[in-house]
C-alpha cells in the first residue's frame, strides 16, 4: 500500500480554476465549486495500483483586504472551506501582508497585498509528514517554483519517499517537472468532472448552497 498525501496550494489552484472557466466558456460557473478530494482520488491510480489516500491539506488565506470592493469575497471563501473540511480536508489559513511597492511610472509608493506564509507552511507540512512517516508519497498540487528548495531537501533527506507534482490547468512548470520523477497536469475538464453537489449536504445534514457567482 502506497500512503499518499496531497498538499494543495489554494490560490495557485483557484486562479487555474478561474482560467479554466474562461477557456471553457462557462464564465464563473461549474468550476469553482471544486470537490478537491474527489479530484485527488481520481489520480491515485496513476501513483500506484495500491495507492491510498492518507491526508489532504489545503493552504490558503482570506482576502479580507478586498472586502471594501467585494463585500462577499471572504463569505464565499468561508462557505467553500466548510465544504472542504466536511469532506475530510485539513484547511490551513494564513494571511495577506502589505508590501510597499514603488511605481516607476508615477514615482509613488503604494501598498501591494501579497499572500504570506503559505509556501513556507506547505514546505513545513511536507517535511513533517515525511519525517513522521505518515506517507510514502507526497503530491504537491501547485505550479509555483517557491517550493523547489523544500522539495530538494525532502529528496535528500528521504530518498525512499517520492514527491510528485500535480500541476493545475495552465500552471505547468518545466522546472518543477524536471525536479521530480513524475508529474501530472490537471485538465480543465477534470475541474468540471469533480464538483460538489449543489446544495452540498454536510455529514450532519446541513445544506450549503454554492455561491451564485460560482
Amino acid at each position: 500500500m502506497i500512503r499518499t498525501a496531497f498538499l494543495i496550494d489554494g490560490f495557485n489552484l483557484y486562479h487555474s480554476v478561474k482560467t479554466a472557466s474562461h477557456d471553457l466558456g462557462l464564465g464563473g460557473n461549474r468550476t469553482r465549486w471544486l470537490d478537491i478530494r474527489s479530484m485527488c482520488q481520481s489520480y491515485l491510480h496513476l501513483i500506484d495500483t495500491t495507492a491510498q489516500m492518507s491526508e489532504i491539506y489545503y493552504f490558503s488565506a482570506l482576502a479580507k483586504h478586498l472586502e471594501t470592493r467585494k463585500p462577499d469575497v471572504t463569505v464565499r471563501h468561508k462557505t467553500y472551506i466548510r465544504c472542504l473540511e466536511d469532506s475530510g480536508i485539513t484547511v490551513e489559513l494564513h494571511r495577506f501582508k502589505k508590501n510597499p511597492t514603488f511605481c516607476h511610472k508615477c514615482s509613488q509608493t503604494f501598498n501591494r497585498r501579497e499572500e504570506k506564509e503559505t509556501d513556507v507552511a506547505i514546505a513545513t507540512r511536507m517535511l513533517e509528514l515525511l519525517f513522521l512517516d505518515k506517507c510514502d508519497t507526497i503530491v504537491l498540487v501547485t505550479g509555483d517554483t517557491d517550493i523547489v528548495p523544500a522539495v530538494k531537501t525532502a529528496q535528500n533527506l528521504f530518498p525512499k519517499k517520492e514527491v510528485v507534482f500535480m500541476m493545475p490547468y495552465k500552471r505547468h512548470n518545466k522546472e518543477l517537472a524536471n525536479l521530480v520523477s513524475r508529474h501530472f497536469d490537471i485538465s480543465s475538464n477534470n475541474y468540471t468532472k469533480h464538483q460538489f453537489a449543489d446544495p452540498f449536504i454536510t455529514k450532519k445534514g446541513k445544506s450549503i448552497g454554492k455561491p451564485s457567482s460560482w
